[in-house]
């Protein structure tokens, strides 16, 4: 199973939880990766931080799930504070 983690808000909010909870599904087999709407500038910060997932993906501001199916990453569960950003862009900002 591949498992979709946000960073903002949702990996932030309880970095402890979810350091828990990323290792107890990889020991389990599963994938656990980052899809961030941030911008890749940004990845030694959550480089530094959330270093226990499989993988990082930034969409630089574009819709999740869209990035996803665009870079063919089949994601089985989605973990995110604001579910919206799945599919809807976000306006540009810095970051």
């Amino acid at each position: 199973m591949i498992i979709a983690l946000d960073y903002d808000k949702t990996y932030t909010a309880d970095p402890s939880l979810w350091d828990k909870f990323i290792n107890d599904c990889k020991d389990k087999g599963h994938t656990v990766i980052c899809i961030t709407m941030r911008k890749p500038i940004l990845a030694e910060e959550i480089d530094r931080t959330i270093f226990a997932v499989d993988r990082l993906y930034y969409t630089s501001r574009k819709a999740k799930m869209v990035y996803a199916k665009l870079n063919r990453i089949d994601v089985d569960i989605w973990i995110d504070d604001k579910p919206g950003w799945l599919f809807d862009d976000a306006p540009s900002a810095e970051g």
